[in-house]
């Protein structure tokens, strides 16, 4: 049997950019995908704070250091820039594998620059 599993998140995010011209996706600034371990391509759950907004979309590496979180397409519509948003990522595992993983959580600061990256989250943890 495979868990769909998390694997990988960038909490509290603030959404630079709202691109409704454009095909569709999410841009993220490179360094985040690379310390969260979400891939360019790779399909993500967006969970908007400011509205309760969730939606899924695929994932377009932005400017490394640039801090872009920019939403394309019709998923520009379910945001305003300024909103915080989790970004999550989920991969399919077989059991020994899942029990044994720890995901890759980093948190961001208002800018979108990375200050923490943790694993595992504790229960009724907040921030």
């Amino acid at each position: 049997m495979l868990y769909n599993m998390f694997h990988g998140k960038i909490h509290r995010a603030t959404v630079t950019e709202a691109n409704l011209e454009y095909m569709g996706s999410i841009t993220i600034d490179s360094e985040l995908l690379e310390l969260s371990g979400i891939l360019p391509g790779e399909r993500v759950q967006i969970v908007d704070n400011n509205n309760g907004n969730r939606l899924e979309t695929y994932v377009i590496a932005g400017e490394r250091g640039s801090g872009v979180i920019c939403l394309n397409g019709a998923a520009a519509r379910k945001v305003v820039v300024g909103d915080t948003v989790i970004i999550i990522a989920y991969a399919m595992m077989d059991e020994k594998e899942a029990k044994g993983y720890e995901p890759k959580v980093v948190m961001v600061d208002e800018h979108n620059r990375p200050i923490n990256v943790r694993g595992t989250e504790k229960e009724r943890e907040i921030g």
